[in-house]
């Protein structure tokens, strides 16, 4: 009697690591897995009093960036459990569509930001002076992938976001419903502000000697922009003809500044400073959001006060 029961227990406990195992999720609390921090911050803020409900995973977290993010196989198993998986849809997430073939919850919903644009979705594009202008292969155009960069598709992705947590989860469907107003209002402010900036502003032009993942953002204001190299570029020097261009437009445009992103290099926009008539411009940084940290996010870092942090950088650039 006593093997029977011994031999039944270590049945039902196999059965529960294998299951585990297996990735079976957590009935009882919301799955929801984002790749980058922009994503991950909109699904707190339509959460709101449920986020202790829930468990939001960032994949990219740890500051490296989405270009350069692989998947491990802990995080493919969370992307096959959840019930919602937030992706860019860009070239970076090509590794995407292996991860959701056969999920092991068959009800989970999927949003790509891309898809969610649709027509609105930008190409890259190589502006005059850039790298790789004259000798671009030709082929087909790839999409410029930080959409998140303009605060109208920000509002968009969290309303989308709130309409399929709502189906998820009807039972909180009016609470979503509720913080993703709230929070787009506040989107929605923020981007007549950077409206507001722009109009009483002397200039109308950016320069970055730096890879360019904002033009979203000048589009969404109306700024025309010189960089040295497209947003998700690879390449990290410039040429001296990029050099040189740059250094004379920001004369020929009477700059006050040469603007550079998070986490890169101010080395090429020294340069260009150096080959200026006034090398003593200042040089400011953006943040694209592409590298934020547990740490960062521990610190009290959200899209909105990054976005702050930008119009505050912007507004500067543009005296």
């Amino acid at each position: 009697m006593k093997k029977a029961v011994i031999l039944i227990l270590v049945l039902v406990l196999t059965t529960g690591l294998l299951s585990a195992c297996g990735g079976q999720k957590d009935s009882e609390r919301l799955q929801i897995v984002t790749t980058v921090f922009p994503e991950y911050d909109w699904v707190k803020n339509v959460l709101g009093q449920h986020s202790r409900s829930a468990e939001i995973t960032l994949l990219c977290d740890n500051g490296v960036d989405m270009h350069s993010y692989q998947p491990t196989a802990e995080d493919i198993m969370k992307i096959s459990t959840c019930d919602l998986f937030i992706y860019v849809g860009g070239e970076s997430d090509a590794w995407v569509k292996k991860a959701l073939e056969k999920p092991k919850n068959k009800n989970r919903v999927v949003i790509n930001l891309m898809e969610v644009l649709g027509e609105n979705a930008k190409h890259e594009e190589l502006v005059e002076g850039m790298e790789g202008e004259d000798d671009e292969e030709e082929g087909e155009e790839e999409y410029d992938e930080h959409v998140w960069l303009s605060l109208q598709n920000a509002a968009d992705f969290t309303n989308r976001i709130a309409e399929e947590l709502g189906k998820i989860d009807p039972g909180s469907a009016k609470d979503y419903a509720a913080n993703a107003k709230d929070y787009v209002d506040r989107l929605l402010a923020l981007k007549q502000e950077y409206a507001d900036a722009v109009n009483v502003s002397t200039r109308k032009t950016v320069l970055f000697a730096d890879r360019f993942p904002f033009r979203y953002l000048t589009d969404e204001c109306g700024l025309s922009y010189y960089a040295a190299f497209k947003g998700c570029s690879a390449e990290v020097e410039a040429s001296f003809d990029t050099v040189i261009f740059l250094a004379k437009k920001t004369d020929e445009l009477n700059l006050n500044c040469i603007l550079t992103i998070d986490g890169g290099s101010r080395q090429l926009a020294e340069t260009v400073l150096q080959n200026t008539e006034n090398p003593r411009r200042k040089i400011l940084s953006l943040n694209s959001m592409q590298s934020v940290t547990k740490k960062d996010i521990e610190n009290g870092m959200t899209y909105v006060s990054v976005m702050k942090d930008n119009l505050t950088v912007l507004t500067e650039a543009l005296q």
